[in-house]
């Protein structure tokens, strides 16, 4: 199985759509794919149902990745203070026990994360605790932006402390005009700072984009054999 764990080093990084991609992409190698949200905050209430808005989102994409939640709180806040305003109880083994679950079903499922690696989903555990009790390894995406170093470097030195393995990291949503300099820069002080390697950079897509452009994104700026740490047939033939 090829499992795969994403979180983001810092509010909006784009993780949502780096899970997207990576998923659609594995999706179009002949890998069929799932992903799972063990929490989703924010859900949206249509016709009487409430929707996961980043499920939903990755569905408009290819409606043939299976996708799965186990909690979905309408308000949009940290996972715990979510949990606690609509009075539920998160639990660790309903989390490891739908993804499991969901696995087994797929080639490769991908696991995102609402909040970083650090936010709190119960009084005692953290989205940290998820990534230890299902035991798979695990990439960062993070900004082209000078206050990303902190909160990356924080997020690897937390998840190294738990033995969890660090496929990388992923810099995401890179405009136009953002500086040569610090484009350098991050990646370098990333790479010098930890042993975790930048396994790709990825452009800002204007909205609109179509399916197709979102995969050639991917399939450019990212090493997705090192993602996964396997040789994929396909990508060798082109």
């Amino acid at each position: 199985m090829l499992n795969l764990f994403i979180t983001s080093s810092n509010h909006k990084s784009g993780q949502t759509f780096i899970t997207k991609g990576i998923a659609a992409t594995m999706q179009s190698l002949g890998y069929s794919t799932s992903v799972y949200k063990p929490v989703q905050t924010g859900g949206i209430e249509r016709n009487g149902f409430m929707q996961s808005p980043d499920l939903t989102e990755i569905k408009t994409i290819d409606p043939y990745i299976k996708t799965h939640f186990s909690y979905l709180f309408k308000s949009e806040t940290e996972p715990l203070i979510a949990a606690e305003i609509e009075n539920e109880n998160i639990d660790l083994d309903i989390i490891n026990s739908d993804f499991q679950k969901l696995s087994s079903t797929s080639d490769c499922t991908v696991v995102e994360t609402d909040g970083g690696i650090l936010s709190p989903i119960t009084p005692e555990y953290k989205n940290i605790n998820i990534l230890k009790r299902l035991n798979i390894p695990m990439i960062i995406v993070t900004s082209p932006n000078a206050d990303a170093i902190n909160s990356t470097l924080l997020t690897i030195e937390a998840v190294q402390n738990i033995g969890a393995e660090i496929r990388g990291v992923i810099i995401n949503n890179i405009e136009e005009d953002c500086s040569k300099e610090m484009l350098g820069s991050i990646p370098r002080i990333i790479e010098e700072y930890t042993n975790a390697n930048v396994l790709g950079l990825i452009q800002h897509l204007k909205a609109g984009y179509k399916p197709e452009d979102l995969i050639s994104a991917i399939l450019n700026g990212l090493d997705i054999e090192s993602i996964f740490n396997v040789r994929i047939e396909k990508l060798d033939m082109n």
